[in-house]
């Protein structure tokens, strides 16, 4: 589905300079819900300071000179169209893991 194509991207585009690439899928099932995995040892993103802008329109929080934020927003919305729904965990300079739920069945 384009939502894990579209956050593999972002895991090489926001990769960092200190370590090479590491990218991790995985899969689950948790409470009837079908749980995709995509955990990264990029940048990272700071949710105290963006957490709540995290999935709007246009919202960027890097200096990529190709980001338009657009693809969390879109993203997000996808996955709620069909039922589901996506949970974040991120540190800065660590990485960060997108668990998307999706119902079951």
């Amino acid at each position: 589905m384009i939502f894990f194509t579209l956050q593999v991207t972002k895991a090489v585009k926001y990769r960092s300079d200190k370590r090479d690439v590491l990218i991790k899928l995985s899969s689950n099932i948790q409470n009837g819900h079908v749980v995709f995995h995509i955990e990264d040892n990029g940048l990272g993103i700071d949710l105290d300071k963006f957490g709540d802008k995290l999935f709007q329109m246009y919202k960027t929080f890097h200096k990529n000179k190709d980001a338009l934020g657009v693809g969390l927003f879109i993203t997000k919305n996808h996955i709620e169209s069909l039922g589901g729904h996506i949970e974040v965990k991120s540190q800065v300079d660590v990485g960060t893991k997108f668990s998307i739920f999706l119902k079951a069945g």
